[in-house]
């Protein structure tokens, strides 16, 4: 195979930044977060340039940094859940990549992000928590608007009740089959 990067693509907590820099370590490659090069160009957080520039400025830059970055080989390359709703973003990611659709419910979602107040996308309004009913309603919302996008991937791995180690593994030898020709052990 002559693309050199293994994208990961899926919903909020589904183990992207998780498993990303195992599943790098693992292969002898090496790992971003798209999120975080974007923070680290920007000098603020997501949340706040969602906050301060809104999302049309976001998705722009994250257009740019994705660019910038596809030229690189052998590596992992954790994507924001958003990523792949720009078709443009979409396009660069299947030319240059391997894109892989880590998957997670919306349960499982919202039992990783219920204490979590840092994702823009699930920002709230109002002061009082959102109950559990409204929290699920708004993650099967954008999962909806995404599920299209997240199956146009080459590989969907569920990352529901999986230990982080087993889905390495499991991702690590596809991807030496993949890429490398090697047999996969059973």
């Amino acid at each position: 195979m002559n693309k050199k990067i293994i994208y990961l693509t899926g919903f909020m907590a589904s183990g992207k930044s998780t498993i990303g820099p195992i599943l790098a370590n693992t292969l002898g490659w090496n790992f971003y977060d798209l999120d975080k090069l974007i923070e680290e160009a920007a000098g603020k957080s997501v949340r706040k340039i969602f906050e301060e520039n809104g999302e049309d400025y976001f998705r722009e830059f994250e257009t740019e940094m994705l660019k910038k970055n596809s030229e690189l080989k052998n590596y992992i390359i954790s994507l924001g859940g958003g990523t792949v709703e720009n078709k443009i973003n979409l396009e660069i990611i299947k030319s240059t990549g391997y894109l892989i659709y880590l998957e997670s419910s919306a349960e499982e979602t919202y039992k990783r992000l219920r204490f979590k107040r840092d994702r823009p996308a699930l920002l709230f309004d109002g002061e009082d928590e959102p109950t559990k009913a409204e929290f699920l309603e708004k993650i099967n919302s954008l999962l909806q608007k995404r599920i299209n996008y997240y199956n146009q991937a080459d590989l969907k791995i569920n990352t529901d009740n999986c230990q982080v180690g087993r889905t390495v593994d499991k991702l690590s030898q596809i991807i030496k089959k993949e890429f490398y020709g090697e047999n996969i052990k059973d």
